[in-house]
């Protein structure tokens, strides 16, 4: 896997990095390196910057998870970043590989979240509980001699651990997902990465006001090798016309 970020999109104004899976988006009590202070770190040692270095988080990836941030370098830029991803304006879309046969092939699952934040779980709720949470799906691959699926997810809410909870309720945890993967499963032996990468992030450049889409493809490791995807591929998969569901 890997393990160190890498900055695909740079400007005065944004940076646009693909999170290696593992790797903490944001500090936390661990003390392990975390995306945003190694970027900060990078930027102040390529351009031999004194003092801080400004970077706003405006969201993001849960630890086990890998794929694509922007990341804003202005205040002015994070303020403008931050209402599109309020106002649902950012495209958000992401590869995933779970098991069994997702069935329908296609739709949209809609669902109430509550968080232990003591435990850092997420569970569906009964209606008007918690917060809504929505996301459509395509599914992209059936291996029946793997009893896998792999699917495409674009969000239309972004919670935490969304995709992850929103998939093990209905019996579809993500390959690697110990902490969803059934109730009794002891969230301390959550792995260093699941099978969920951000492979297409899209919206409008906080200052050039242009269209800005990018899309990556997942680490050809197990099991994302089972399922190989060229550009070409991405390219028909993820469409960023609209943030409404395909």
């Amino acid at each position: 896997m890997e393990t160190r970020p890498v900055i695909l999109y740079e400007d005065n104004h944004i940076l646009v990095v693909r999170k290696p899976a593992g790797m903490l988006t944001q500090a936390d009590h661990s003390g392990d390196i975390d995306l945003l202070t190694w970027l900060k770190q990078d930027i102040a040692e390529r351009y031999q910057k004194p003092g801080q270095v400004f970077l706003g988080l405006v969201h993001r990836l849960d630890r086990p998870v890998g794929g694509l941030l922007v990341v804003a370098r202005t205040s002015k830029a994070a303020s403008r970043l931050s209402a599109q991803v309020r106002e649902r304006r950012i495209i958000k879309e992401y590869l995933t590989v779970v098991q069994g046969c997702v069935q329908p092939p296609s739709g949209e699952w809609h669902d109430y979240l509550v968080k232990d934040r003591s435990q850092n779980q997420v569970t569906v709720a009964d209606a008007g509980e918690g917060k809504e949470a929505w996301l459509a799906y395509r599914r992209l691959a059936w291996r029946p001699d793997l009893d896998q699926s792999l699917l495409a997810i674009r969000l239309g809410s972004g919670r935490g651990h969304q995709i992850r909870v929103q998939l093990a309720s209905r019996g579809h945890p993500i390959c690697g997902d110990r902490r969803y993967q059934t109730e009794a499963v002891d969230a301390a032996r959550e792995g260093p990465w699941v099978a969920l990468h951000a492979a297409h992030l899209a919206f409008e450049h906080p200052v050039r006001r242009t269209w800005c889409s990018f899309s990556d493809a997942p680490p050809q490791e197990k099991p994302w090798s089972d399922y190989p995807l060229t550009d070409s591929d991405l390219a028909s998969i993820f469409s960023d016309k609209t943030v409404q569901p395909w």
